[in-house]
């Protein structure tokens, strides 16, 4: 009785800060009686040619790349809005005879808007982090499954059965 060869190849890579481990199986089964060697030896081949159609070499680890550019964050967020919130308060203020209760209303209001302003920027940048990590990794399993096709397109041409 033939005997069922199963080829397991490993993916494990860091892709902006996740760990991307999976294993992605082919069970091969020499239909026509191939002998161990002869099947090592297709599949060698088989490893070549699917490279060479696809560009992809499955045995090269992920690629990792540099997550998208960081925008500096705002300069003096808090100090600046509070600034700019005291100049309005302090003009508000001034039609009432309270400018300095004006200015100090308005620094805390512009104090808070300038923090909000900065805590959002850096959850946009940590939103866009994400989105080209999983752009990158979606691209990735795509090259891998042509890849994976073009192997077992190979092999059952050598008459092996894939699965």
């Amino acid at each position: 009785m033939q005997t069922i060869f199963k080829v397991t190849i490993l993916l494990t890579g860091l892709l902006m800060g996740m760990n991307l481990a999976f294993a992605q199986e082919m069970v091969i089964y020499p239909a026509k009686g191939q002998n161990p060697q002869q099947m090592e030896k297709d599949k060698g081949e088989c490893y070549v040619w699917a490279k060479g159609q696809t560009g992809f070499d499955p045995m090269q680890p992920p690629p990792t790349s540099a997550p998208p550019p960081a925008q500096p964050p705002p300069q003096g967020g808090v100090v600046k809005g509070a600034a700019r919130g005291a100049v309005v308060g302090a003009a508000v203020g001034s039609f009432s005879g309270e400018a300095g209760k004006g200015a100090a209303a308005g620094a805390a209001a512009g104090g808070l808007v300038g923090g909000m302003r900065k805590a959002d920027q850096s959850k946009q940048q940590a939103a866009a982090q994400q989105q080209a990590a999983e752009k990158q990794a979606a691209d990735y399993n795509q090259k891998r499954s042509t890849y994976n096709r073009a192997y077992g397109a190979c092999m059952e041409g050598r008459g092996y059965t894939v699965k």
